[in-house]
């Protein structure tokens, strides 16, 4: 019982442990979109509001691009050297990206350098980030247990979504202590220089992460070596199930979270300040409910919470958006922002473990990571841009009508696949 006990405990220190690196990687990914309303002028030549986020917006999804190549190259780093070997090099490529947008000039210092060094820190963080989702979804997967592993699993959510949580705190934090000539001349340097310094400690912290006993009986089988041709040679199926279950999903969360924040402000009319508090208010309850929809998948299944997701999307996201952008009342737009935000709970709660317990130990940290980073590119990466394209033209609406039909595609995968908890290839235990 005294062994029983003492590796528990293990288990739950390393959970702890890659949940807190995740939550620093998160925080130092999503600074970049809390503080876009006050960086983007200082990065791009003066302009209108719009024209200026659409910029930020594009170095966003520039980001984007390189999480397939960052899933791939660490996904496979990951699955031939070990998760630990994976979060640790993972955290440190966000921590030089984090710096460097905090010490890099404005356009009218350095000019077209400025966005140019922008875009570069953004690649390296993409890189960072394409490879984290893989190691840490597969980390957490492994170590959870197969009875508790919807539960645990679904702690990757709750520490991507503190830390944008975070990421909105030190915003709030700061409109409330700084003049805003000075948080936007300077301020939005602040939130930066603490992801650096997060993510050296956390480094630190990974290092002295356990392995996974999965990994340790791959090694020891002498499993097949984890490559791209062996994932889409004998793999597929998977890979073009988690592509499609990705699409949907992805965007939904993108389109509800990060963008809903220029939403408010851009659409919606209210003051960027109250649109921060709506924002991180509806997020705060909805990381609340990531580890209570997992414990739920852990009884029924992962497959009823996907359908759920799928048809409340389809059936309301028009409705979110058309209703939200005539509201002014900022307690009737938490209430619409905390709706949506609950329906795409099905995804969000047990997206990393379906994917997860659809490949084998050897292939499994690249199986996870760059599928979903391809879908997460195309779809994730461009919300922003693709919503403020939609609004610049005069079309809004068509961006409602957009995610509604990607969330229709993803809820055809939902209904054809089968439920991965009662055919997990997650077999340690």
């Amino acid at each position: 019982m005294a062994d029983t006990t003492a590796e528990r405990r293990q288990r739950l220190r390393s959970i702890i442990g890659g949940s807190t690196g995740n939550l620093v990687e998160w925080y130092d990914w999503y600074v970049y979109s809390a503080f876009t309303l006050y960086f983007a002028p200082i990065f791009f030549p003066k302009g209108d509001s719009t024209a200026q986020l659409l910029n930020a917006a594009a170095v966003f999804a520039v980001g984007f691009l390189m999480r397939p190549i960052g899933a791939w190259l660490m996904g496979v780093y990951a699955d031939r050297k070990g998760r630990k070997a994976g979060l640790t090099l993972s955290v440190a490529l966000m921590c030089a990206g984090s710096l460097l947008i905090a010490v890099t000039p404005g356009y009218a210092t350095i000019g077209w350098v400025a966005p140019a060094l922008l875009v570069f820190a953004r690649l390296m963080q993409g890189l960072s980030v394409g490879g984290e989702y893989g190691a840490s979804a597969t980390y957490l997967s492994e170590m959870a247990g197969k009875d508790r592993r919807g539960f645990f699993s679904s702690f990757q959510y709750v520490t991507l979504i503190s830390g944008q949580l975070l990421a909105l705190t030190v915003l709030l934090i700061l409109q409330a202590v700084m003049p805003e000539p000075e948080l936007e001349a300077w301020g939005w340097r602040i939130p930066f220089v603490i992801g650096g310094a997060l993510a050296i400690v956390v480094f630190y912290l990974r290092r002295g992460l356990a392995e996974t006993e999965s990994f340790k009986n791959a090694q020891e089988a002498k499993a097949p070596k984890s490559s791209g041709m062996e994932l889409f040679r004998n793999h597929p199926r998977e890979a073009l199930v988690v592509i499609a279950l990705t699409a949907g999903g992805t965007l939904a969360f993108y389109a509800y979270s990060t963008y809903m924040q220029k939403f408010l402000v851009n659409t919606s009319g209210f003051s960027r300040e109250t649109a921060t508090w709506i924002t991180a208010a509806a997020l705060f309850f909805y990381m609340l409910l990531q580890p209570a929809a997992g414990a739920l998948s852990d009884k029924i299944g992962r497959k009823p919470l996907m359908i759920g997701f799928g048809v409340l999307g389809v059936a309301f996201t028009y409705l979110i958006f058309t209703t939200l952008a005539k509201t002014d009342d900022p307690y009737v737009a938490f209430a619409i922002v905390l709706g949506a935000l609950v329906i795409v709970t099905g995804y969000t709660s047990i997206n990393a473990v379906v994917k997860a317990e659809l490949f084998p130990t050897h292939i499994r940290a690249l199986g996870v990571a760059l599928p979903y980073a391809l879908a997460n590119t195309i779809f994730g990466g461009t919300a922003e841009y693709v919503a403020l394209w939609f609004k610049t033209q005069g079309m809004e609406s068509g961006f409602y009508w957009y995610v509604t039909a990607m969330i229709g595609v993803s809820l055809i995968t939902y209904l054809r696949m089968r439920d991965t908890r009662a055919h997990s290839k997650i077999i340690e235990d």
